[in-house]
């Protein structure tokens, strides 16, 4: 045999190798939202914790909610090892026996060495979901249609006398109801117990009875910048990040309305059945850490669950998250509320659209 033959052999045998290790690599499944959102986690979690750990990172995208969940946890056919939902779906979930348990105990200790119990902020650490950011419900408008006489207060949404134009609102209940109670005077501390009776769903339907023949049903978050820009809509909730990845990324020219802002958290869950579980679990711990968590911010200002993620997060930045300081009214979603009433609130809600 010729040297050279026996080189080329030995090289192309070890080429195989190397394939054939890669294709028997772990792989998890990560699911969350898309756009943005999701091109911020695979910059700072994905892509590093795949470097780290060996582990590939296979990302999809979803709306949200726990019907593809609940259909692959009854199947036995699981396909998603880690999904990112909002803090009622965390809570419903979890009750329901969707998602494996998370020992809180090995949650990494902040990068000021407090430990993650302290760090993680009140209520972030779940029995089976740990905490990673904090995004606002708000709305927004393009200043290039209203200039220094644009909106200000969440009743001017409702407004179409003032403001004329279509309205984009997310095609679902939450945020909605809410938002429909403020504007017809409710405070913000009673919401939930004026949504809590009949007469309060009732007050809230009505309100948005005033302008549903003007809106514009989205349900993914990559939209309602695509509906200002169109200039479909003249105003449309939105998630706060979207807002700022269209003005400061593409050049946009949007408002955003911080009165009425409703904060929701968003949380890691691991499938219940994955059979990827130690993976998973290790991505969740990886991703929550300080540093993924602060980093993410350079990408979408989204507030980071752990105090010490917060204390990293640079200033420029800081204007953009949610919370008291950005003013008007607000507050945090009341996850264990919906988790009681979204069933009824979502038959409603479907009954109410198809009048």
């Amino acid at each position: 045999m010729k040297p050279g033959f026996k080189l080329q052999t030995l090289l192309a045998a070890a080429a195989l190798a190397l394939v054939a290790a890669g294709a028997g690599a772990e792989q998890i499944t990560v699911t969350s939202w898309g756009g943005a959102y999701t091109k911020s986690q695979d910059a700072v979690m994905y892509q590093p914790f795949a470097a780290q750990s060996g582990v590939k990172v296979l990302s999809e995208d979803y709306n949200g909610g726990l019907a593809e969940i609940r259909a692959q946890v009854s199947t036995g056919n699981v396909k998603w090892d880690v999904v990112d939902v909002e803090y009622a779906e965390a809570l419903r979930g979890c009750d329901e026996g969707l998602f494996e348990k998370i020992d809180p105990a090995k949650l990494p200790k902040g990068s000021d060495g407090s430990d993650a119990k302290a760090d993680f902020l009140p209520g972030m650490v779940n029995t089976c979901a740990i905490a990673n950011i904090s995004y606002a419900n708000v709305f927004a408008y393009d200043k290039a249609k209203f200039g220094d006489k644009g909106p200000t207060r969440l009743e001017d949404f409702f407004d179409l006398a003032r403001f004329p134009g279509k309205r984009g609102l997310k095609k679902e209940p939450n945020v909605n109801l809410e938002w429909a109670l403020m504007a017809d005077g409710v405070a913000p501390a009673d919401v939930y117990k004026v949504l809590s009776t009949p007469a309060g769903v009732e007050r809230a339907f009505k309100k948005l009875d005033t302008i549903k023949s003007q809106v514009v049903w989205w349900s993914a978050g990559a939209q309602p910048p695509q509906l200002l820009a169109s200039g479909e809509v003249a105003m449309t909730s939105a998630f706060h990040g979207r807002i700022y990845d269209a003005d400061i990324k593409d050049g946009k020219n949007f408002a955003v309305v911080w009165d009425g802002q409703i904060t929701v958290p968003d949380l890691f869950v691991i499938v219940k059945g994955t059979k990827h579980l130690k993976a998973a679990t290790d991505f969740v711990m990886f991703a929550t850490g300080t540093k993924p968590l602060a980093d993410q911010t350079r990408f979408i200002p989204y507030a980071p669950a752990r105090k010490s993620s917060l204390k990293l997060v640079e200033a420029k930045t800081r204007a953009w998250l949610p919370g008291p300081a950005q003013g008007g009214r607000g507050f945090q979603t009341d996850a264990a509320w919906w988790s009681d009433h979204a069933d009824e609130l979502n038959q409603k809600f479907a009954a109410w659209l198809a009048k």
